[in-house]
C-alpha cells in the first residue's frame, strides 16, 4: 500500500485486534521511516510490523532503523529474501514473505522465513505474470511448505475470511479494503471509486518486464492499458504517486486496487471492518 499505509491506519489495525503493518515499499529516507514507526508506537501499545521491500536500493538501512526501533515482525517482498532474512533473524525478528507462486514459496521457506503470504492474482497493485488466483494459491503452497501460511488477495470481509482458513491458511493479508477505511490518508476519490467499482472494473497494465500492476479504470490507466512499454513508473515523476493517492488527481499515477473492490460498498472504520469480517466469521 506503500504511501498510504499510514500510521494511523497501522495503529487502528493493531488497535482494533489485527497486526497492522507499515509500508516502506517507496521510502527512500531512513529516518522519514522512523518518523512514522514513532507515530505508530504514540497510538498504540499493542504490537505491529513493517514491510520491506527487497527491490528498494536501501532495504538494508530501513532494515537497520526497524531493528533500533524494536519491531518483532517484518513481511518482505518483491525479490529474494535472503539478505533480509539474514540481517533480521539475526536480531530475532519474524519475518514473512509474498509470495505469488508455490516455487516462490519453497524457495522463501529455503532462505529461512518464519511465514510466507500467498498472495493470489486477484490483488490489487504489483504482481507477477504468473500470478496464480488465491483459491488455487492458498492451498497450494499449504501443501508445499511446513511453515505457516497466510492469505492475501481477494479478501475483503467475512467470507473471504471463513474461506482462506478453510484453504488452510492461519491468517490473512488485507489491503484493498483498508484502502476504504476512514482512517486510510488515501483521498475520498480514490476511495470513492473502490466503493463504486464492480467486479471487472480493474485490470492489469504493464511495468516493465514481467511485473504487471492491478489498478482501477482511470483514464490514464486505460491509455496504459495496450502500452507494452512498461515504462509507467519512470514516465510520471517521483512526486505523482502522492499527488494521485493522497491529493486526489486520479490522473497523475495509476491507482492500484484489487478485485474484490466489487464487494466493498462504503468507507468504514478499521475497526468496523475486522469485526464484520473476524466476529461474523465466528
Amino acid at each position: 500500500m506503500g504511501v498510504i499505509c499510514n500510521p494511523e491506519m497501522v495503529a487502528a489495525v493493531s488497535q482494533a485486534g489485527g497486526f497492522g503493518v507499515l509500508g516502506s515499499a517507496f521510502q527512500n529516507d531512513p529516518e522519514a521511516l522512523r518518523r512514522q514507526i514513532e507515530q505508530v508506537q504514540a497510538l498504540t501499545e499493542r504490537p505491529f510490523g513493517a514491510n520491506l521491500t527487497v527491490l528498494n536500493p536501501i532495504s538494508a538501512q530501513l532494515a537497520q532503523v526497524i531493528l533500533e526501533m524494536g519491531i518483532k515482525a517484518v513481511t518482505t517482498s518483491a525479490g529474494d529474501p535472503t539478505p533480509l532474512v539474514d540481517q533480521l533473524k539475526t536480531h530475532g525478528v519474524m519475518v514473512l514473505h509474498v509470495c505469488p507462486t508455490v516455487d516462490k514459496a519453497v524457495k522463501a521457506r529455503a532462505a529461512g522465513v518464519d511465514a510466507v503470504i500467498a498472495e493470489g492474482g486477484e490483488s490489487g497493485g504489483i504482481q507477477g505474470v504468473d500470478a496464480v488466483g488465491t483459491m488455487v494459491l492458498v492451498p497450494a503452497v499449504c501443501d508445499a511448505v511446513d511453515i505457516p501460511v497466510v492469505a492475501a488477495g481477494g479478501i475483503g470481509d467475512a467470507r473471504g475470511y471463513r474461506a482462506a482458513l478453510a484453504l488452510g491458511a492461519s491468517g490473512v493479508q488485507v489491503g484493498t479494503r483498508f484502502i476504504a477505511s476512514v482512517e486510510c490518508v488515501a483521498h475520498p476519490t480514490y476511495k470513492e471509486m473502490i466503493c463504486q467499482a464492480s467486479d471487472t472494473s480493474t485490470f492489469l497494465i504493464k511495468r516493465g518486464g514481467r511485473i504487471r500492476v492491478r489498478v482501477l479504470p482511470t483514464n490514464l490507466a486505460k491509455s496504459l492499458r495496450t502500452d507494452d512499454s512498461g515504462q509507467v513508473g519512470t514516465a510520471l515523476g517521483g512526486d505523482a504517486i502522492g499527488k494521485a493517492w493522497i491529493g486526489g488527481d486520479v490522473e497523475a499515477y495509476t491507482l492500484p486496487a484489487g478485485q474484490v473492490s466489487g464487494l466493498v460498498q462504503q468507507v468504514r472504520t478499521v475497526a468496523q471492518i475486522i469485526e464484520e469480517m473476524v466476529k461474523t466469521s465466528a
